[in-house]
């Protein structure tokens, strides 16, 4: 009948702090995804509300209601009163169990990945839930004059406030962490420093960096072995990773992409990749949540500019008044503007033709060399962003020849305007969005008329105090080009909805659904097949709205 109480005391622990840490995989998935920056993941917490709090904080009221319940039945029902606590404990293990089943079943657009640092982070959460699970058994003096209630509270804290317990293993890992990142950085430097054979690259911008990154591999690897950082691998760690696993000898040429989100993160990436050459595609306003003003923006993309060496070379997009100034404050010996329309250009699109399905254009050097080309890539923003490569390209020697080449095999970049083709055409743009960028996609989707013109959009994000007051101006813009405005979520489309409907768009063609599966169950009452869809942009999984 009785339990022994120092075997029960280990295996509760042990029950408790396992379900305890699978109950914590989405709050751990939230750092994840917040590049494990704490400041961030509070941001997320603060934007989540009571919802990740709430459902913890009851299984450890319940729990604790339950333990405490053998004082009413002490007298009346002993038996009860004994193994009510036990029930106690039960109940939060399978709560816990609860919880972390439900946010594993919920789908992802970008799952939790158990690296070596989220699984290190796993144990330490572990251990440190056994240790406050273990609370009530280690007869330490100081009890005697904690009230029960307080003992149960500590012993279930863990479970009761599970999004700041996973903070909180982050704060202790953190020192850690920080040594084991340091000591891979300094390898891939090394590594990187090790090669001055090789041509070493670094991108940057608000905006169109990463299309600007695959444009150059493409068109540099018609003469040069080259490797390109995938997808939005733009982060120290991120490029750190490449350089150490897929960097080998027969590479000749190697573009990073480099991102930010504070000051100083791409002198850090400098730091790292010591790039002799640079392309700054763009300053706009992007990530100001973080970056908290557009001077600091500004200053952290210049980062780049500075680290280039004498003997190196800067590409700036002489389009854009902002890189403009920073060409002009740029201390480099080697300085280069590329564009469109802006003057004194290194290398010039003209004659442009924007298609649906693809543009033609020539690139003019300076040098009065000419090459006609033709993309399939959308919008003129890309051809300026083709500029720019061939601008680099041409200066590592490559021919103009070469470069058309290039740029005729150059692919879409997904989920950056790319088309696809069916029934409905799709546009799809979901990555990210941006002032600059929606009204890139914009002029594509108003190219597309008469056809019955779509827009599937949860409006934009990280803009700091301008996003209500940009997002109002996207939905005037998506009056000008759009017949149907679908709008996901809630509280950053209201803004969006507010412009639409002071442009004067028609109300009955505005849709508010909650998700975008919902969306796209509805698009069939919507667009009939020959219409176009744009969707723009897709909130990843911690700005996702409940």
């Amino acid at each position: 009948m009785f339990i022994n109480f120092s075997y029960y005391s280990w295996v509760f622990a042990i029950l408790a702090a396992a379900s305890t840490a699978f109950a914590a995989l989405r709050s751990i998935h939230m750092l994840q995804l917040e590049s494990y920056q704490g400041n961030m993941y509070i941001k997320w917490l603060i934007r989540a509300g009571r919802s990740e709090l709430i459902v913890g904080a009851l299984s450890a009221f319940v729990a604790i209601m339950l333990r405490l319940g053998w004082a009413l039945f002490y007298y009346t029902m002993p038996y009860l009163s004994y193994y009510l606590q036990y029930i106690g404990d039960a109940a939060y293990v399978l709560m816990m169990l609860y919880i972390g089943f439900t946010g594993w079943k919920k789908p992802a657009k970008k799952p939790l990945v158990f690296t070596a640092r989220a699984i290190r982070l796993l144990c330490a959460l572990f251990v440190l839930a056994s240790v406050f699970h273990m609370t009530l058994f280690l007869n330490l003096p100081v009890y005697r004059w904690v009230p029960a209630i307080s003992q149960n509270i500590i012993r279930f804290l863990p479970g009761m406030l599970l999004p700041l317990f996973v903070l909180l293993a982050h704060y202790v890992t953190w020192p850690i962490e920080t040594l084991i990142n340091r000591w891979y950085f300094n390898d891939a430097k090394k590594k990187l420093g090790a090669r001055q054979d090789l041509i070493k690259i670094g991108i940057t911008g608000s905006y169109g960096k990463t299309s600007t990154k695959f444009i150059l591999g493409e068109i540099v690897s018609q003469r040069y072995n080259t490797l390109v950082t995938p997808d939005s691998f733009n982060t120290p760690m991120g490029v750190t990773r490449v350089a150490r696993e897929t960097l080998s000898p027969e590479h000749r040429v190697f573009v990073a992409e480099m991102g930010a989100r504070y000051r100083g993160d791409i002198k850090e990436l400098c730091t790292l990749v010591s790039p002799r050459y640079g392309i700054l595609t763009s300053v706009g306003k992007q990530h100001l949540d973080t970056f908290g003003d557009y001077e600091t923006l500004t200053a952290t993309k210049a980062e780049l500019l500075q680290a280039i060496p004498g003997d190196g070379a800067v590409f700036i997009n002489g389009d854009n008044p902002d890189c403009v100034q920073l060409y002009r404050d740029c201390e480099a010996k080697h300085k280069y503007l590329y564009g469109i329309e802006g003057e004194n250009l290194c290398m010039k699109a003209v004659d442009i033709h924007v298609g649906k399905t693809g543009s033609s254009f020539s690139l003019l050097a300076d040098t009065g060399e000419k090459a006609d080309c033709h993309t399939v890539l959308l919008g003129k923003h890309n051809i300026l962003n083709i500029a720019g490569a061939a601008a680099l390209a041409r200066y590592l020697g490559l021919t103009m020849d070469e470069i058309a080449a290039g740029v005729a095999n150059i692919k879409p970049v997904q989920h950056r305007l790319q088309l696809i083709e069916g029934a409905l055409t799709v546009i799809d743009d979901a990555y990210n969005a941006n002032p600059a960028g929606t009204k890139a996609a914009l002029e594509v989707l108003a190219a597309f008329a008469p056809e019955k013109r779509v827009i599937v959009t949860p409006g934009m994000i990280e803009l700091g105090d301008e996003e209500d007051a940009l997002n109002y101006q996207f939905g005037r813009d998506i009056a000008a080009a759009a017949d149907i405005a679908i709008l996901v979520g809630g509280r950053h489309v209201a803004p969006v909805k507010r412009g639409l409907l002071d442009a004067g768009f028609d109300e009955n063609a505005v849709v508010q659904v909650k998700s975008l599966d919902e969306a796209g169950k509805k698009l069939p009452l919507y667009a009939e097949p020959g219409s176009v869809v744009l969707f723009e942009n897709d909130l990843p999984d911690n700005y996702e709205e409940s």
